[in-house]
């Protein structure tokens, strides 16, 4: 057997035995759909892990998209019944994610959050005064028909008050796992960077693993990297 044929083997043995038993779930945010994940090369560079994408009603309340993740989570854990789930979420599939750990039961090791508003944003507040006034009626007429279908889920993901989601959300136990989140320093105009950290999210206050990026609120190819250093070291 040749050298390289040797080194061949012996590299892809270490390769698969630094992925083994990780199933890696991606949850996009509002208005995205699975392809995100392609189109940012997000699952080119979780190559090596059993990787899925799944897709959302991302315009439905949260509690609605939580329920469609929990059936996708409940079949994805019955194919691979030996490995530890991961969920990865962007933006509002974060929230998504966070809300289906604390309510399902469903084991999972560990969430790492992109750009989400774990504190709400005041640019969902913006979008429900305008769904609950006069230019929702010709909204559908300039090619914003998501103002009116994502009426509740503006109202879930304003800044967090006692009344809202997101405010129970925050105060209730989280399972024990690992938590980072991606937080847009500089450059994110939906989602203050506040919210995005889930140090700032009360119930998990100092648990959490923070990494900071310079970016726009959307996946960037730099997350890639981010994503795999912090699933290496889960």
């Amino acid at each position: 057997m040749s050298l390289r044929i040797i080194t061949f083997l012996f590299i892809s043995f270490l390769s698969a035995s630094s992925y083994a038993g990780k199933t890696v779930v991606l949850v996009h945010g509002y208005l995205g759909d699975a392809s995100s994940w392609y189109n940012h090369g997000i699952v080119a560079a979780l190559q090596g892990y059993d990787t899925y994408t799944v897709n959302l009603p991302s315009e439905a309340p949260l509690v609605v998209q939580a329920q469609y993740l929990d059936g996708y989570l409940r079949d994805i854990k019955a194919k691979h019944p030996q490995n530890s789930l991961v969920l990865i979420g962007h933006s509002a599939g974060g929230i998504v994610a966070r809300l289906v750990m604390v309510r399902s039961g469903i084991a999972i090791q560990g969430l790492i959050t992109i750009s989400s508003p774990h504190l709400g944003t005041d640019k969902a507040e913006l979008g429900y005064k305008i769904s609950n006034s006069p230019l929702a009626w010709v909204a559908p007429f300039l090619g914003l028909n998501t103002i009116n279908r994502s009426k509740d889920l503006y109202r879930d993901l304003s800044r967090e008050h006692p009344s809202s989601l997101i405010f129970w959300l925050n105060r209730q136990p989280h399972p024990q796992a690992f938590y980072a989140s991606i937080v847009r320093v500089k450059g994110d105009k939906w989602v203050a960077p506040y919210s995005q950290d889930l140090n700032d999210v009360p119930a998990l206050h100092g648990l959490a693993t923070t990494i900071t990026s310079v970016g726009t609120h959307f996946l960037q190819p730099a997350d890639g990297a981010v994503l795999v250093d912090l699933l290496r070291n889960m």
